[in-house]
């Protein structure tokens, strides 16, 4: 590496070029080594640790090899190390572990750089052009409860994030649209409204009511039971008049999703299960032709290995399922759309589901067969939302909770808050009602997010809108007082950018910065292992290191001031990012 190198965002990936760079020196010609470096815990010596000597040792020792144990491999990585602006220091330990410290004014001038530059020149570059990400995926027809939001919020996040990493992303909205309920919502329609050309949303009043009701005729009356059937088939079959109220029905719906998504500020691209009909026969051809499929009772299946019961892709009345959809929309996705990485954010219920249909793909050659190749498949799996019952979280008339409704409760409760604390009398009506919302929506996006998706967690207002511990409550207003106090200072921080140093002398502001320019590779493990819970830590983190910082340091007033705002403003440019990464709206004042 070049002494001058600049800092290109992601701080373990530069610091594995230079040991990179020292193991092809030290290791022998023709030995394979992969670089081992991680960021050192708290308390522990270094910055950066490299962990290759003694796996490096276990393969050369007994090779005719200079060395006499990890500890001398461990010196050698260390002393082959090309010289380079970014390292301070370089020492061995134990049994043969290399501790890097980083040059505190070379970590200083990359964050000079970045406030300058702007925080986009941080992102990470991931192995991927394009990506699908199909997340929240409603049902027409049924309202949006809060079994949706988790898919939702945590599809936009993943969405955000490799957005922000340069990947083209096709946010896909594979909303259930097709299918035998549609024959009975049909007739349902016609005979409350003869005339299809007056049917509205008000009309029709609540979905949720409408579809029960819908139903409940289906359940008990066989004629119309016969009819809905029928008119299955007429709508399959591209009758106009069918397709017209299937159209208005689906219509009708996008409305209701509409309000939520534009709530959430969530942007999705609706292809539901209809768009795929039209390529199922031959997606289907195509795998028969392949000798995949079966006869199996009537049905047409895929035979899968370590399963117990088979793949059904055509069921016994000759009519298509969820497998034949998913498998054209997933031949569509690799084909037509040329997506390099599919990621499908479902309940953990589906697993199964998804574990047969990517073997159903890589059995037809569609996917490489190691799952981290591309192209390549995820299933992001996801728990319950509970109450404080401790079971899935519904009503008091045990109806699931309408997403709606609960973000409207949010919002309110919020700005309960902000009023009780007398915000009404400083600030405008407008004001008021946005910081309700950020600060309403982003609590529960965050309460949420900060989970590991994979397991269940309790919704409690209460606890998401408390300003203290780690709710976007307590980081929104960690990042309004960081504005705040730029803005008591007086300084025009742009002017500051351009004309002052900044210096990391102290511990704290060296802590920080660190911790700043770890944001990138932050990001990057967030993507790969489709994390968004691994974000939010970091972002809670950087709070408290902040705070550390703080407590300690005078910032106004002091000899250290100007380069102790643009510390500040540094720490405000993260943090915005990331809320911005997280899908929450920042506040710069409180």
């Amino acid at each position: 590496m070049a002494a001058n190198q600049e800092f290109t965002g992601n701080l373990k990936r530069e610091v594995e070029k230079l040991f990179d760079a020292s193991l092809r020196l030290t290791v022998p010609d023709g030995t394979s080594v992969e670089t081992e470096v991680a960021a050192s815990l708290p308390g522990k010596p270094g910055d950066y640790q490299c962990n290759n000597a003694m796996g490096l040792w276990s393969v050369i020792k007994g090779k005719g090899t200079q060395f006499r144990g990890p500890p001398a491999v461990g010196q050698a990585i260390s002393k082959n190390l090309p010289v380079s602006e970014m390292v301070e220091t370089c020492s061995v330990a134990g049994p043969g572990f290399v501790n890097l410290v980083l040059s505190s004014k070379w970590m200083a001038k990359s964050i000079e750089k970045m406030l300058i530059d702007g925080i986009d020149t941080w992102a990470p570059t991931l192995p991927v052009k394009r990506a699908v990400v199909d997340f929240s995926s409603p049902n027409i027809a049924k309202e949006m409860h809060v079994g949706h939001l988790r898919s939702t919020i945590i599809g936009d996040t993943l969405a955000r994030m490799l957005e922000y990493s340069k990947v083209e992303v096709l946010r896909r909205n594979h909303v259930g649209d097709w299918g035998t309920q549609f024959g009975m919502l049909i007739e349902y329609l016609f005979e409350k409204f003869p005339d299809t050309e007056s049917v509205t949303e008000t009309a029709i009043g609540d979905l949720q009511t409408f579809y029960k009701a819908s139903k409940s005729k289906f359940d008990s009356d066989p004629d119309f039971k016969e009819k809905a059937q029928k008119a299955v088939v007429r709508l399959q079959g591209g009758d106009p008049i069918y397709r017209k109220a299937w159209a208005k029905i689906c219509e009708i719906s996008r409305t209701e999703f509409d309000k939520v998504y534009q709530r959430l500020k969530v942007e999705l691209e609706e292809k539901g299960e209809s768009f795929y009909n039209p390529y199922i026969a031959d997606v289907i051809g195509k795998l028969d032709s392949k000798g995949l499929i079966e006869e199996s009772e009537g049905a047409r299946v895929i035979f899968l290995e370590g399963f117990n019961i088979p793949l059904m892709v055509v069921k016994s009345d000759g009519g298509f399922n969820y497998a034949s959809t998913d498998l054209t929309a997933l031949w569509y996705r690799l084909n037509e759309e040329k997506a390099e990485w599919i990621v499908y954010v479902t309940d953990v219920g589906q697993q199964q589901h998804f574990n047969m249909f990517f073997k159903a793909a890589r059995k037809a050659g569609w996917l490489p067969d190691s799952d981290k190749t591309y192209p390549r498949v995820d299933h992001v799996g996801f728990g319950l939302v509970l109450g404080d019952d401790g079971k899935r979280f519904r009503t008091r008339s045990s109806d699931v909770v309408r997403l709606v409704d609960l973000l409207d409760e949010a919002k309110t409760r919020s700005k309960t808050a902000l009023i009780e604390r007398g915000k009404d009398k400083e600030w405008t009506p407008e004001e008021l009602d946005q910081t309700a919302e950020a600060v309403g929506y982003g609590a529960v996006k965050y309460a949420d997010l900060k989970n590991n998706r994979l397991t269940n967690y309790t919704f409690n207002f209460d606890q998401m809108l408390s300003d203290k511990g780690n709710t976007a409550v307590y980081l929104l207003y960690a990042h309004a007082r960081i504005c705040s106090i730029i803005r008591k200072s007086g300084k025009d921080i742009d002017e500051l950018k351009k004309t002052e140093k900044l210096a990391l002398d102290h511990p704290e502001e060296r802590a920080l910065g660190l911790h700043l320019l770890r944001f990138a590779e932050t990001v990057e493990e967030a993507c790969s292992n489709l994390l968004p819970n691994v974000l939010c830590h970091y972002l809670y983190d950087l709070s408290e290191r902040y705070t550390s910082f703080y407590s300690i340091h005078q910032v106004i007033g002091s000899p250290e001031e100007a380069s102790r705002l643009l510390l500040c403003e540094a720490t405000a440019v993260v943090m915005r990012k990331c809320f911005h990464l997280l899908g929450i709206t920042p506040v710069y004042k409180i």
